[in-house]
């Protein structure tokens, strides 16, 4: 029986690794349509579709002038979803997001208006340059997908993403996010520069009269069904408990015998990095043609889940570590399955 139940298993594995792969050729028409006014940053729109397959959403960090809003508009229009742009800036409201009742003089009645947050995909850009008042607006939209104007709660359409920009912190007129907001987030990304080939690549597109014209490549009933697809992807027992050692390691780090951390982790990262590993490491292994997740999937995505919802203490800031240099030491004392 034991036998028997193996190869069963290994028919279904290799049945749902054959529909994945095809499946999956839409990766390739998706790189080619915003590689139309991308250059490089492969990473980045790999991650963003990663968020959008995932349910999740992505804060995206970097100086200013590194296509990342360019890459979130260029993703909502290969997607075909609803797409809406919010510039965040210091003197807005709430209600500039989410909506607000206005009251009707003719009816002596209140009524609803909707506000920007009401469509797929929320381009959320320079999120950091509006106060907490104002980034906490989302919270509910975020996480439960409903939001409370009034007396009165509106579902949010499915799909529903949060897509945000933000400057570092070291710049000028910017505010820190809150924990309980950023935690939300299930990837934090790094941008960083174009290499050299890629800004050639760059000044050459933009010598000429340059036309934005990317084509839809799915739609929201498209991106329902494959992220059924990669919720069917297998993740082993011994991965799960590779996770939660992961994450487990950051909070207690002393038990995993981690000890140059014991004074450099305030916080460690919240049961959300449990979850989001393991489901983002789903797709990872759906976006690579497999329907099991291995080691290395895990390993790839750590830092993107972890980075953000680990706190330091200022001793760790003061010997210039980063919460990347912690989420590597941690991978490197975690034994692998």
């Amino acid at each position: 029986m034991q036998f028997k139940g193996f190869y069963s298993m290994e028919t279904n594995m290799q049945q749902l690794t054959e529909q994945i792969q095809a499946e999956g050729q839409f990766m390739i028409k998706i790189y080619d349509e915003i590689g139309k006014v991308i250059v490089g940053q492969r990473y980045m729109v790999e991650r963003l579709l990663l968020g959008i397959l995932a349910d999740g959403h992505v804060l995206v960090e970097g100086v200013p002038g590194l296509a990342k809003t360019t890459a979130v508009r260029a993703m909502g229009d290969a997607t075909n979803l609803d797409f809406s742009r919010i510039q965040f800036t210091p003197d807005m409201l709430p209600a500039d997001i989410i909506g607000t009742q206005i009251y009707n003089a003719k009816t002596a009645e209140f009524a609803v208006k909707k506000g920007p947050i009401f469509h797929n995909i929320i381009l959320a850009d320079e999120i950091n340059r509006a106060p907490s008042k104002v980034q906490s607006a989302l919270l509910e939209a975020m996480q439960e997908k409903q939001v409370t104007i009034g007396n009165e709660t509106f579902q949010l359409d499915q799909p529903f993403l949060v897509m945000a920009t933000q400057n570092p912190l070291e710049q000028e007129g910017t505010y820190p996010l809150p924990e309980a907001q950023i935690d939300r987030f299930m990837f934090k990304l790094n941008v960083t520069y174009s290499t050299m080939d890629e800004e050639v690549e760059i000044v050459n597109r933009m010598a000429k009269i340059f036309t934005y014209n990317v084509q839809s490549v799915l739609n929201a009933e498209d991106i329902i069904r494959l992220r059924d697809l990669a919720d069917k992807v297998y993740v082993d027992d011994r991965i799960r408990t590779y996770i939660v050692n992961l994450v487990f390691a950051t909070r207690d780090p002393m038990a995993y015998k981690i000890e140059k951390l014991k004074h450099f982790i305030y916080y460690g990262a919240s049961p959300r990095a449990t979850i989001w590993l393991a489901k983002a490491a789903k797709v990872y292994a759906f976006m690579n043609g497999r329907g099991y997740v291995t080691p290395q999937d895990i390993k790839t995505i750590a830092p993107d889940v972890l980075r953000h919802r680990i706190i330091m203490t200022y001793e760790a800031e003061a010997e210039g570590y980063t919460t990347d240099n912690i989420v590597q030491d941690v991978l490197s004392h975690i034994d692998v399955p």
